[in-house]
């Protein structure tokens, strides 16, 4: 059961890709993977990033092959494997996926804020305003969250160099001697970038979208690169700034070093910086409520703009369970095992599948 074609006016450029796999991946992550990762690897955990992200560029080209020869997205390829009933029945899996995922990230970033802005800030409302937003870009279509996804890249990307202001205060020998840890404790660091990596896979989603898909190969690969060095580098940094033990307590290694950044029009730079953060998420929760609302369109022929209002209208529900730090921390570890299944056993299973599908229906 192959797709409807999707006109060239909503398609968009292959570049674009780019955008959409960097917007994805750069998230709430960022402000504190640093502490998960090194209690792992300790001094080399700069190294596990790197494995888990060049373990990521073999992923995205299976996603890339299983595209190409089911010439669609994923429920296309799960139709194409177990038939219509079965195929849909697994394609539905990735609704709850994707709007557990938005719901990660949403809370994660407003235990943030709490913590360090707005300690009695409502939940609820601040949700309800941002679902609101949400609803009315993915209204506008998939470009608009394109859009959204280059902006939320683009704009806030003057944070970045700003942690090489910590790179006066480090310590370059806090990273030797490389290569200290065993092999097995750098892949436990890089299995923990699971919550952190996870999002490039979209493309599974949104290929038929893409005008020229295989032109945006080296697209995804590219943004996946950059990714991977934009993680590494802020790791390296982090390493040389902080003592073992004192990144072993900071939940929020990324904010700690922001702390130091004193410009005479701003005393406290976290500030902007977190309040900054609303715009990289922005793109994280749009994505992952958009491919849950196409995949209800595709599966039960829900109209997407319904399908939209509600998954928000479910978050804006279950966001109200998590009200303290270990719901919250349980909610991530639920959400990077899932992300490291997807990704580095689902993925592969169903490439294979695909394949012997392919083989099969040939003969």
């Amino acid at each position: 059961m192959p797709e409807q074609p999707i006109a060239d006016k909503f398609k968009i450029s292959p570049f674009l890709v780019l955008y959409m796999i960097m917007s994805m991946q750069i998230g709430i992550g960022v402000l504190g993977y640093q502490r998960i990762i090194v209690a792992e690897a300790k001094n080399d955990a700069w190294i596990s990033v790197l494995v888990a992200g060049f373990a990521l560029q073999f992923i995205l080209w299976m996603i890339y092959k299983i595209n190409e020869t089911v010439n669609g997205d994923i429920v296309t390829a799960h139709i194409y494997v177990a038939g219509n009933f079965v195929g849909k029945l697994l394609s539905s899996i990735f609704i709850i996926y994707y709007f557990i995922l938005s719901l990660t990230v949403q809370r994660s970033y407003l235990e943030v804020i709490q913590v360090w802005m707005f300690p009695k800030m409502s939940i609820f409302w601040y949700t309800l305003a941002y679902m609101i937003l949400c609803i009315y870009i993915i209204y506008g279509g998939f470009r608009t969250v394109v859009g959204i996804a280059f902006f939320g890249l683009v704009l806030p990307s003057y944070l970045f160099p700003i942690f090489g202001f910590s790179l006066s205060l480090g310590e370059v020998n806090h990273l030797l001697p490389i290569f200290e840890q065993s092999i097995k404790d750098i892949l436990l660091g890089a299995y923990k970038m699971s919550l952190t990596f996870i999002g490039f896979e979209v493309v599974l989603f949104f290929y038929p979208f893409i005008k020229e898909p295989k032109k945006s190969k080296k697209w995804a690969h590219l943004g996946l690169l950059l990714t991977t060095l934009i993680y590494t580098c802020i790791m390296i940094i982090t390493i040389t700034y902080f003592s073992m033990d004192l990144l072993a307590k900071s939940i929020w290694a990324s904010l700690s070093m922001w702390k130091i950044v004193n410009f005479p029009f701003v005393e406290r730079f976290e500030y902007i910086g977190i309040a900054t953060w609303s715009l990289v998420i922005l793109p994280n929760i749009c994505i992952a409520l958009w491919i849950s609302s196409r995949l209800m369109k595709r599966i039960f022929n829900l109209q997407q703009k319904k399908g939209v209002i509600f998954i928000a209208m479910a978050t804006l529900f279950a966001i109200n369970f998590f009200p303290t730090r270990v719901e919250v921390n349980l909610l991530n570890n639920l959400t990077a095992k899932a992300g490291f299944v997807f990704t580095f056993i689902y993925i592969p299973l169903l490439f294979i599948a695909v394949m012997i599908a392919k083989k099969v229906k040939k003969t």
